[in-house]
Parts: structure tokens; sequence; C-alpha cells
């Protein structure tokens, strides 16, 4: 059994992990997004993304993709279910709400799903050891000229796009 006191302090440390990530996400800051992760091994799999075993690796995908100024990304999570499984491993199941807008092609990406991560208390610091996304919806059309097109719906975006923002 846990000290309650410990565990709710365990719990709010990996909220504002997650929420450091998200945010780190969307500002295209490397340092904090590698520093969100163990280092050393990971097991990073977002699906069509990518699978990634290094924070480094992902990283670098993600601002090769991310870092333009017409990249335009908002990611957020909630309906946070963590479990403190011991004083230094974790897991938890987060909601999770993207959005796109890419300003060069004039489309729009929305997709949601849940994160399923599993972190470890490193030198008192809880970090992201695993983490997969499980998607649920999508939504990707343009607004080419200003007229809407290009609509596509589903569980996932891995038909038109690929994660640099190309089109299929």
């Amino acid at each position: 059994m846990f000290d309650p006191i410990e565990e709710l302090l365990a719990i709010e440390s990996i909220r504002n992990l997650k929420a450091r990530y998200l945010n780190a996400c969307d500002l295209k800051d490397a340092d904090t997004l590698l520093d969100c992760f163990v280092d050393g091994g990971v097991e990073i799999n977002y699906g069509h993304v990518g699978e990634f075993t290094t924070r480094e690796a992902f990283v670098e995908l993600f601002l090769l993709a991310a870092d333009h100024e017409h990249i335009l990304d908002m990611h957020q999570g909630g309906n946070a279910e963590i479990e403190i499984v011991s004083n230094v491993s974790a897991k938890a199941r987060w909601n999770f709400d993207y959005r796109n807008i890419n300003t060069q092609d004039e489309s729009i990406t929305l997709a949601s799903g849940i994160y399923h991560d599993e972190y470890r208390c490193v030198k008192g610091a809880w970090k992201i050891s695993r983490t997969s996304v499980h998607y649920g919806t999508a939504l990707h059309f343009s607004y080419e000229g200003g007229q809407v097109g290009g609509l596509f719906a589903g569980q996932s975006v891995a038909e038109v796009v690929q994660y640099g923002g190309e089109e299929n």
C-alpha cells in the first residue's frame, strides 16, 4: 500500500509531465521533448507516424515534420486514468485531441484517440518509458482557394496523410 499523499504527488507529477510533453509538441521544443522520456531505450508506437526505440529518433522525425512556420499544431490530452504501480513505475491512459493546420498545403487534420503510457521515476522525476496511440477518429480536408474539399473521415488519417504533411 502506498502513502496516499505520495501517491497523489506522483499522479500530479505525471499529469504535469504529460502537459509538458503536449506543450513541447506545440512549441516544437526539442529539449523539453527529449527530457520527457527516459534516457536510453524507449518504446514509442504512434502507428502511421512511426515506431521508435530512442527518444532522439522520435524527436528528430517530429521536428522534421512539424518544425515549420506553415505547420500549426495543437495537442491536448485529458480524462487521465493514472495508476501508480510502484514507487518507480506507473501507467496511464489519456484521451487526446490533435489539430493540424498546414498553411502551405491549405489542409486541416483533426484526430483523436487514446494514449497508453508507461512511466518510470528516475532520480525523483517521472519520465515516459513507453507510449502508444490508438486512433479513434480522424478528419482531413483541404481549404484550397477558400473551398472546403478532399474530405476524408475515418479512424486514422494514415490512408491520406503522411506524418510530414504530404497527402497520399
